[in-house]
């Protein structure tokens, strides 16, 4: 009968995790660097106002620049062709909401046309999109004083 010999090493029975730890972290900086940009969306200088709190829909979002360029979603438009954009929203005209951002710098009269076009096509829910002022805290008793 033969005898078995134990091993004289011993299992190592803890993981070295520094690497790991390492490597999340850096990947959790980069993304939090990144995450701004990929963000996306057309770069509009957009006009403070107080504003209510509402709850946010999905819904179109036209997009206009500073020289008068309108985007539809992300991808650069003519207005004549926001009708055609439209299209796929129809069905859902009377709820769907249209997010219009605009700008500060836009003229008036150019921001009425923009309006007037998704209007046109019988959307009853066109919203303005802000800038939100930074909030007064004061109640509002207070503030007439």
């Amino acid at each position: 009968m033969s005898r078995r010999r134990r091993s004289s090493y011993s299992a190592m029975a803890s993981i070295n995790i520094t690497s790991l730890v390492d490597v999340t972290l850096t990947l959790l900086i980069i993304f939090m660097l990144t995450a701004p940009y990929i963000q996306g969306g057309v770069e509009v200088n957009l006009p403070e106002a107080d504003t209510r709190n509402v709850v946010v829909k999905e819904g179109p979002v036209i997009s206009v620049t500073n020289n008068r360029k309108v985007f539809f979603q992300e991808q650069a438009i003519d207005l004549a062709d926001l009708k055609t954009m439209l299209v796929p929203y129809l069905e859902q005209k009377e709820s769907v909401p249209v997010y219009l951002r605009c700008d500060e710098e836009v003229p008036y009269g150019f921001v009425l046309k923009v309006m007037a076009a998704v209007e046109v096509e019988g959307f009853l829910n066109l919203s303005l999109v802000t800038d939100q002022a930074a909030q007064d805290v004061t109640p509002p008793a207070e503030r007439s004083r």
